[in-house]
């Protein structure tokens, strides 16, 4: 039992702004009053499971403070839909497909149904599906964030989402910001491996094809590249960085990413090597060089991430770095769940969340010597 009073209530916080000068969630009333979320839950909907005493004490709280719920907190705790919403940005990249493959059979053997919604790289889209789901019609989110979220850095759906009870486990591309278990591979250590590849080969002049800044995955796979470069004493050069803007990648706009890579080509004719961090970059640049008399892998190499359909039926395959997307599906899956099913006894005051690293594989084929 806590102690609780209107004089309490009534008590200007110091040095912070007044709690009902935001909206407030069921996770800050349940830490105001020193209580679990699950009984502010309760409490506010008189569940008989919870004394008169706190059910009025928590209720006058949140009239205080204008408390409002929604239709996450109403789904919270009290009816399990045993189904897990995904979230991803792509239906057709052969990544996202392999990771919904783990997440599936997990959550199957698990006793649980997976429904599948689409951003398509966008915020807007992100935001409605999750408020569409979250609807009382699944337990908690698994989802790799939208590119144009991150370019916005706009995280406030996941973070009310979370606040009112429902977890949500982030893959591939995640944040730092948001309190969550993520499942991620090392993208820094993977660049490295394959950057290694192409200089142990023989490159000497090697270019990287990435995205803009914004995108996680991106900027963790150029910077290994770079340390890979200064680790083997070779000088990085601006000229040979070639970020693609994420427009490029639609079927619409592929003839572009061709001419931004052939200007790659022309302006740096002593390249000898491509470390690209996606499969379709690697593909065109081996379609450019093929059409501009390049012999691949003969006068130049090229290695990608993501082990899909392309890198292993383009001419020449193509050395990847696989990432074991079904692995992290059935990680992802695995956390979500466990934290589902955890027993309210076992909660803690603070949080405790995991990130859990999936080790990559280096898979060489004809792109390499």
């Amino acid at each position: 039992m806590f102690n609780f009073n209107k004089n309490q209530l009534n008590k200007k916080p110091q040095n912070h702004t007044p709690l009902m000068k935001r909206k407030i969630t069921l996770k800050q009333i349940a830490k105001e009053l020193d209580v679990s979320i699950s009984t502010v839950s309760k409490a506010l909907r008189n569940s008989v499971e919870i004394s008169e005493d706190t059910r009025q004490k928590v209720q006058a709280f949140a009239k205080l403070y204008n408390y409002r719920p929604n239709n996450i907190a109403l789904s919270l705790k009290n009816r399990k839909t045993k189904t897990i919403g995904i979230i991803i940005p792509e239906i057709v990249h052969y990544f996202f497909s392999t990771v919904i493959t783990g997440i599936e059979l997990v959550a199957n053997k698990r006793g649980y149904n997976v429904i599948v919604g689409l951003s398509n790289e966008s915020f807007d889209k992100e935001v409605i599906n999750m408020q569409m789901l979250a609807n009382g019609s699944i337990d908690g989110f698994i989802l790799s964030i939208a590119k144009e979220t991150l370019l916005q850095q706009d995280y406030h759906h996941f973070t009310e989402t979370i606040n009112q009870g429902m977890p949500i486990v982030m893959f591939d591309r995640v944040v730092n910001e948001i309190p969550c278990d993520k499942v991620v591979v090392d993208d820094v250590k993977g660049a490295k491996q394959a950057v290694g590849k192409l200089v142990a080969s023989g490159c000497k002049n090697i270019a990287i094809i990435t995205t803009k800044d914004y995108v996680s995955v991106g900027k963790l796979r150029t910077q290994g590249y770079l340390e890979a470069l200064e680790e083997h004493k070779i000088h990085p050069k601006a000229s040979l960085i070639l970020k693609i803007e994420d427009k490029l990648l639609s079927d619409d706009h592929l003839d572009k990413l061709e001419k931004e890579i052939e200007l790659l080509f022309k302006s740096n004719k002593s390249i000898d090597g491509i470390f690209a961090v996606n499969e379709l970059y690697a593909v065109t640049a081996i379609k450019v060089a093929r059409k501009l008399g390049l012999e691949i892998p003969k006068s130049l190499q090229v290695v990608s991430f993501t082990d899909g359909v392309l890198s292993k039926h383009s001419t020449p395959s193509l050395t990847t770095v696989s990432q074991h997307g079904q692995r992290i599906g059935e990680k992802a899956a695995d956390l979500l769940i466990d934290r589902l099913e955890m027993d309210e006894g076992d909660e803690e005051e603070e949080e405790v969340y995991e990130t859990v690293v999936i080790e990559t594989d280096l898979i060489e084929r004809e792109s390499t010597k």
